[in-house]
C-alpha cells in the first residue's frame, strides 16, 4: 500500500499532561509519550514532496517527527546538534527547517542568526518548549517564520509545514499548470488537459521539482539530492532515466524538458 493510501500521525506529549486523556505508549527513558493513529488519504497527500532538515537533540521526539514527516511524503534529514545542522545547511539544499532551540554544541538561535546573516531565506519553523512571549519574540526577530510550542500534535506540525512551503513558493492552491499540463500536489496527479498521466512515484517527484523551478535551470545533482535522504542514495544516472521517461510522457503537453549540458534541466513551455 502506497504512502498516499494511508499515513501515520504521531502525537508527542510530555508526561503527565492533558494528552493523557488518550492512550499513549510511554517511553521509559524519556518524558515523552507517543500515540500512533492512521491518517486518511487527503490529509497525508497534502505535501509538496520536498526536503526538510530537522534539528532536534531529543532522540524519541526526533524519531517521531522523522517517522511522521516521511510517512507524509517528505524527504527528511535529521541533525542532532547545532554544528551538525550548520554542516548540513552548507552541504545540502533544503526547502524548510524544523529547528529546536536548546541544542548541544551550538544554540538553535545562533544557527538561525548565522543562516540569515548569510542571506539565506530558507523557511524556518522553531519547535521548542520555551513558551514565554519574550522567547517567541526573540525567535521570530532572529528570522523564524513560524513558532510551534512543545508538546504538540504532528497533525498541526504537518499542516503548518505545508502552509509554510506554500507561502515560500507562492502557491495559493494545490494546482500548478504550464501549457496544457496541470499538476495537483494534493492528489499527486498530473494531467494533460483532461487526460491523466500515468507516472511512477519517482517521476511524480522529479516533475514536481521541475515545476517548482519552471523557467530556471535545475542541476542534476540537486534533483538527486532532493530525491534522497542521508540513508538512501539516488544516483545521477537514475535521474537521467526519470527525465527520459518524463520527456516521453510529456509529449503533446506543450511543455518540454531541455538539457543544458554542464548545467542541468529546464522545464519550459513549447519544448
Amino acid at each position: 500500500m502506497g504512502l498516499c493510501n494511508r499515513g501515520l500521525q504521531v502525537h508527542v506529549a510530555h508526561y503527565a499532561t492533558s494528552y493523557l486523556r488518550e492512550p499513549y505508549d510511554f517511553h521509559p527513558d524519556t518524558h515523552y509519550l507517543v500515540r500512533f493513529v492512521w491518517l486518511d488519504r487527503p490529509t497525508l497527500c497534502q505535501t509538496l514532496d520536498m526536503k526538510i532538515l530537522l534539528v532536534e537533540d531529543d532522540p524519541t521526539l526526533g524519531e517521531a517527527v522523522v517517522l511522521a514527516t516521511r510517512q507524509a511524503g517528505f524527504t527528511v534529514d535529521w541533525s542532532r546538534d547545532g554544528v551538525q545542522a550548520e554542516n548540513a545547511l552548507s552541504g545540502f539544499s533544503y526547502d524548510a527547517m524544523l529547528l529546536d532551540l536548546g541544542l548541544p554544541r551550538r544554540e538553535g538561535l545562533e544557527v538561525l542568526r548565522n543562516l540569515r546573516r548569510r542571506g539565506k531565506t530558507l523557511p524556518v519553523m522553531i519547535l521548542t518548549a520555551r513558551d514565554t512571549v519574550e522567547d517567541r519574540v526573540r525567535g521570530l526577530d532572529a528570522g523564524a517564520d513560524d513558532y510551534l510550542l512543545k508538546p504538540f500534535s504532528l497533525d498541526e506540525l504537518l499542516a503548518r509545514l505545508r502552509a509554510l512551503l506554500r507561502r515560500a513558493h507562492g502557491v495559493a492552491d494545490t494546482q500548478i499548470c504550464m501549457g496544457r499540463l496541470c499538476f495537483d500536489s494534493l492528489k499527486r496527479q498530473a494531467r494533460v488537459e483532461e487526460s491523466p498521466l500515468v507516472l511512477s512515484a519517482r517521476e511524480v517527484e522529479v516533475l514536481e521539482i521541475l515545476l517548482h523551478h519552471a523557467g530556471r535551470v535545475t542541476a542534476k545533482e540537486a534533483i538527486a539530492d532532493r530525491l534522497a535522504g542521508w540513508d538512501e542514495g539516488v544516483g545521477e544516472n537514475a535521474v537521467e532515466v526519470y527525465i527520459h521517461r518524463l520527456r516521453r510522457k510529456l509529449e503533446g503537453s506543450g511543455v518540454g524538458i531541455r538539457t543544458l549540458r554542464g548545467l542541468g534541466y529546464l522545464l519550459e513551455v513549447g519544448g
